[in-house]
């Protein structure tokens, strides 16, 4: 998978902060589920390494839906971790798109802009 998704991403909340004044909070907020998201994917990564106990993929997958999958996509790309796996990655791009699609949609309705 490509960087692709965060230029997207980032157009996507630079307009959105824009147009519809979208607070820091929600850029924050962002970022601060993103590095917990990479995080996770880390430990995974290290306990699939030794053998241990492993982070369970549904809880991976529910960070990135929440807006961790920034941080997710990087862990990716940087740890090698879960690319190769296809079951996983296409549930992994839908959430992504499930994300960008309500984080539009609840700028644009709550947004300080939207409201005046």
């Amino acid at each position: 998978m490509s960087y692709l998704p965060l230029l997207l991403f980032a157009a996507a909340y630079g307009f959105a902060t824009v147009a519809w004044d979208l607070p820091l909070l929600a850029g924050l907020a962002y970022l601060a589920v993103s590095l917990g998201c990479f995080l996770a994917y880390a430990i995974d990564k290290s306990a699939a390494r030794a053998g241990n106990w492993r982070t369970p993929e549904t809880t991976l997958l529910l960070l990135g839906l929440v807006g961790g999958w920034p941080g997710g996509l990087l862990a990716q790309q940087w740890l090698r971790h879960k690319t190769s796996k296809t079951s996983f990655q296409w549930k992994f791009h839908v959430t992504v798109v499930l994300n960008l699609g309500l984080f539009l949609y609840l700028s644009h309705q709550f947004g300080t802009a939207a409201m005046t």
